[in-house]
């Protein structure tokens, strides 16, 4: 078998796997509008409900007719037997592209035996349906490129990034030689996403388009793009109008897109600090626009957009990626997450009245990995005895007059965030939800897909 056999996995998963409640196709074309809360999970929800709608209110999400919990699944690098407890945003958004477990870092490719794994837009355009893909990270990013690239590390996104040591922090080298077009691989992710079929992919990343395709000190990978009929859009003007049977690109930042929202005058949280008198809380702060976020696609508007190029009589895959919650979350600015939960709950609201109109629609939410914030109290119970959380702290003030804490607390470095192992949330609405089980693995999500798309005999659990 060679290392670019991209039927590998749809074997395997449907061979060695046990079978789940069946999801009736409806008759009209089918299409499939998964959105992914990149980070979300119940932690970040409830920081958003809380902030945006109230301790007693309700976010769009909430009242979806199905409400189940995914347990996210990565394994050793080393010893693919092995299970790793905490994932990223590649091993996630691998299993939820293409159902296969894979390590942390590894995009579309399985553990150690570095195989390529067919992904569900893959499958989709070989059935003639059409694909889709709106996110506020970079294109390049691990959870869009997992949906359709195939490389062995998500750190290799253009070219002079395929073999990279980075002395500072090793966990982020990555070596992708067997993946170079001259070894007869795909390449990096940003020319694999520029030689793509995908229909219409928005979100950030412009930088990575200006870099020299492999071997070239002339052609950029935006040329090669467009070299593949790729029409590039920069704003969502450029994007209205444009006839279906043309792909688009559209890059609408640098890199990652800005955040909607922030702490006042940019606060995050903080180490807490101890004076003579004991623990000195530090200030509440509340939530403020993000000036950097003015003429920013919001990510409604992105899937908006999407859902018209992609057509109404079409069946089509659309994956929709909040992705900043977890980034925000890595960088301890509890505003921020909140402000990209609010984000993904419009573009669910914007996907949910397509699918009044298109009942054949089936949405699916979830995450690809939960994260370290922790809603606790805002002044400790143990605060008279002189303990606090050896975290950064933040104090929220919300508009409804409450003080929300907020914890992030694992890891004591300058640097950034950890993950977190919990199980994350997962909603649905359409059709055959309601027979679906509450508990899933993560790689159940792309069975659910595929086979409403019709693109498997049998929903099958790995």
């Amino acid at each position: 078998m060679t290392k670019h056999t991209v039927l590998f996995f749809l074997l395997v998963s449907i061979a060695a796997c046990a079978p789940l409640t069946e999801v009736s196709r409806p008759a009209a074309a089918p299409k499939v509008i998964l959105i992914v809360g990149d980070g979300m999970d119940d932690q970040q929800i409830t920081m958003g409900r809380n902030y945006l709608h109230g301790n007693a209110g309700r976010l769009v999400m909430d009242d979806m007719p199905y409400r189940g919990a995914s347990q996210v699944r990565t394994v050793s690098e080393d010893d693919p037997r092995t299970p790793i407890y905490v994932g990223d945003s590649a091993s996630g958004g691998t299993a939820l592209a293409t159902g296969a477990i894979t390590s942390v870092g590894r995009i579309g490719t399985t553990a150690n035996t570095d195989e390529d794994v067919v992904n569900i837009m893959e499958l989709a355009q070989a059935a003639g349906l059409r694909t889709g893909i709106a996110t506020t990270s970079t294109v390049v990013n691990a959870t869009p490129a997992a949906f359709l690239t195939h490389v062995g590390s998500r750190y290799c996104t253009v070219p002079r990034m395929m073999v990279f040591e980075d002395e500072q922090f090793p966990q982020d080298s990555s070596d992708c030689s067997d993946d170079y077009i001259a070894n007869g691989g795909p390449g990096s992710i940003a020319e694999q996403l520029a030689v793509s079929n995908i229909d219409i992919l928005l979100g950030g990343g412009s930088r990575a388009f200006d870099e020299f395709i492999e071997g070239s000190e002339t052609t950029s990978i935006l040329q090669l793009a467009q070299q593949n009929e790729f029409r590039i859009a920069r704003n969502l003007d450029d994007v209205a109008g444009v006839p279906a049977t043309d792909k688009i690109l559209g890059l609408f930042s640098p890199g990652t897109m800005p955040v909607r929202s922030r702490g006042t005058d940019g606060r995050k949280a903080e180490f807490i600090e101890r004076d003579e008198n004991g623990v000195v809380w530090p200030e509440p702060f509340a939530c403020e626009d993000n000036p950097e976020f003015t003429n920013t696609p919001t990510l409604a508007g992105m899937t908006r957009s999407a859902l018209a190029h992609l057509g109404e009589d079409n069946g089509f895959m659309l994956m929709i990626e909040s992705a900043s919650i977890d980034k925000e979350a890595h960088d301890w600015r509890p505003c921020g997450s909140i402000g990209e939960v609010g984000q993904l709950d419009e573009a669910l609201q914007v996907a949910l009245d397509y699918a009044v109109i298109h009942p054949e629609t089936l949405i699916l939410v979830t995450a690809d990995h939960g994260h370290g914030a922790h809603i606790t109290p805002q002044i400790a119970d143990l605060a008279l005895q002189g303990f606090a959380t050896p975290g950064r702290f933040a104090r929220v003030l919300t508009p409804e007059g409450g003080v929300m804490g907020i914890n992030y607390a694992t890891t004591d470095s300058p640097h950034w965030e950890e993950h977190s192992g919990v199980q994350v949330p997962v909603y649905a609405s359409g059709p055959g939800v309601t027979d679906l089980p509450n508990y899933l693995h993560q790689g159940d999500i792309f069975h659910i897909a595929a086979k409403h798309l019709g693109l498997g005999d049998s929903l099958t659990a790995n």
